[in-house]
């Protein structure tokens, strides 16, 4: 343990790392809600009202031309990653099934969001998704900090601010370009 004023050096660090990624999940959290909520759009006008809900999961949200479109699958469950890992760094105190918790109720709130406000389709395959991409980040998170200890921390706020810098410069890029 390394002491100084009192106070431990690696629990001020962890504090100043939690800090950072707490603003990183916020911004991480208002893009999301851009694209999934407003579909990438500037303006309320241009969304197509669209209000339904399914119940029965992976039937026809992730049936394209008479398949299975497991881009669909996929996309849902990576855009989810960051919540998991995000929630791992700010409660890696707490029991999984409560982390686990964090990107389904987030994704809950999403599909809740686009079914009141109709701009698009409550989905229960969505939720299972987006649950699991978010469980694949929490477990991601807990390998690393085993591999790296509390160094994990800084690398994955490195790593995460390069993916939002880029993130914010290609939505900049599609703003420009619509």
């Amino acid at each position: 343990m390394n002491i100084k004023n009192g106070v431990d050096i690696m629990d001020e660090k962890l504090l100043k790392y939690k800090k950072i990624t707490s603003i990183l999940f916020i911004v991480y959290f208002m893009m999301l809600t851009w694209i999934i909520v407003f579909k990438m759009e500037l303006s309320m006008s241009n969304l197509v009202a669209e209000r339904s809900i399914n119940l029965i999961p992976f039937k026809e949200s992730v049936i394209v031309n008479g398949k299975i479109s497991f881009s669909e699958i996929i996309d849902n469950a990576i855009v989810f990653i960051p919540v998991g890992v995000f929630t791992a760094m700010l409660a890696d105190n707490w029991k999984f099934i409560k982390m686990a918790a964090v990107p389904f109720g987030i994704s809950l709130f999403y599909e809740i969001t686009q079914y009141i406000f109709a701009v698009g389709a409550c989905d229960i395959t969505d939720l299972i998704n987006n649950t699991l991409g978010g469980i694949v980040g929490i477990l991601i998170f807990k390998l690393r900090r085993k591999v790296l200890g509390d160094k994990a921390f800084k690398v994955v706020n490195i790593f995460s601010i390069v993916c939002v810098v880029l993130i914010v410069i290609m939505m900049g890029v599609l703003i420009f370009l619509n």
